[in-house]
């Protein structure tokens, strides 16, 4: 996967988690770091669940679960 494909699934996973999670977006920057970290979270997650998720849509979902599941427990972890 090229830089450009990796930061832009990175992007669209990062907004898509945060317009789920209800919290709006992270701004450009925190959209993608979101995504980036997302999408390895995902894929560790899918991976131990024996899932694989191809092509593009595939990662794109995968990282969108993946930061989802970042912003729950961000958001567990900073209530207390």
């Amino acid at each position: 996967m090229s830089i450009l494909t990796f930061l832009a699934v990175g992007l669209i996973a990062g907004w898509l988690a945060g317009q789920v999670m209800k919290g709006g977006g992270y701004g450009v920057v925190g959209d993608i770091i979101l995504g980036v970290v997302g999408a390895y979270l995902g894929s560790w997650i899918f991976g131990m669940l024996g899932v694989v998720a191809g092509g593009t849509i595939g990662t794109i979902v995968v990282a969108t679960i993946g930061a989802i599941v970042l912003v729950f427990l961000t958001r567990l972890i900073k209530k207390n």
